[in-house]
């Protein structure tokens, strides 16, 4: 019994160290998430403002026949998908990754018809096992990124497009919703012709750009910027995303661990209950023998 004794209060002081970790963890995950919001709002006017000159250059030239803007038959198509580098977030990685299998599943019968850009090293590694077409990886990518960590992927995988390596370049990553709910989405990023600019020959310009050398010059210029912003407006939501989602597991992970040690103290109550009743057992039996 003393043996049994020892192991749950082995087991209890294991689960309260336990206890400490996940707590410290969904407070650190909680401080992260402020500041990751913050700085997905902060780069909200940047975008805005790009998104309203694209619009008015796009709507006042006549020919604004830039592949970014042509929609074209798909032979072939580029994915780009936002995980984390690390575990301990619940489901938001396994969510993410599986929207994109089952698509992937769904429209393609061989790896010939896409390729992959990773950011985050569970996508990457994930992928790299199953032996898929992966053409750029980003790992290690800081808790408030900047545009500079992600400027090669986005370059890239608006350079191929631009080059026709590939007909549409889909965004797959986690829409922050709330702290609670995190949303795998899919977003067509290029052709942007279902996007901000579709239409843009019907948006009325907010004010009168003068353009050099010619509208059609900058367009060309600021459309693969544009593209590349919405790529890191995803990364900066993604990042609320993964915070939120660890804060939600570590949060869980602790009121679990309270659980098991009110149960496991139970258990330990009761066993040292039996133990001492055994012992006052013990000690009576052994008087009535000597009477």
């Amino acid at each position: 019994m003393a043996k049994g004794m020892l192991e749950i209060k082995r087991q209890i002081k294991s689960v309260q160290s336990t206890k400490q970790i996940t707590k410290a963890m969904e407070m650190v995950a909680a401080a992260k998430l402020r500041r990751a919001q913050e700085a997905a709002q902060a780069a909200r006017p940047y975008a805005d403002k790009l998104k309203e000159v694209v619009n008015s250059i796009a709507a006042g030239t006549q020919s604004a026949q830039h592949p970014m803007l042509v929609k074209r038959p798909i032979k072939k198509t580029g994915y780009l998908i936002i995980t984390s580098d690390r575990g301990l977030k619940g489901g938001y990685n396994a969510n993410v990754i599986r929207k994109l299998m089952d698509t992937i599943a769904e429209r393609h019968r061989s790896t010939d018809e896409y390729v992959l850009f990773v950011i985050g090293r569970k996508g990457r590694d994930y992928f790299r096992r199953r032996g898929l077409p992966i053409v750029e990886d980003v790992t290690e990518v800081p808790d408030s990124p900047t545009f500079a960590d992600v400027k090669t992927i986005a370059y890239k995988a608006v350079q191929y497009f631009e080059e026709g390596q590939y007909d549409e370049l889909n965004l797959f990553y986690n829409e922050f919703i709330n702290a609670i709910t995190q949303t795998p989405v899919e977003k067509r990023l290029l052709p942007l012709e279902d996007n901000a600019v579709s239409g843009a020959k019907a948006v009325q310009a907010t004010a009168t750009y003068e353009y050099e050398p010619d509208a059609d010059t900058v367009l060309a210029h600021l459309l693969p910027k544009y593209a590349e912003t919405l790529i890191y407006s995803a990364v900066l939501d993604a990042k609320a995303s993964e915070f939120g989602a660890q804060m939600t597991a570590m949060g869980s992970a602790t009121k679990n661990a309270t659980k098991m040690i009110s149960s496991l103290t139970l258990t330990y109550n009761r066993a040292r209950q039996a133990a001492i009743t055994q012992e006052i057992s013990e000690i009576v039996a052994g008087a009535s023998a000597q009477a």
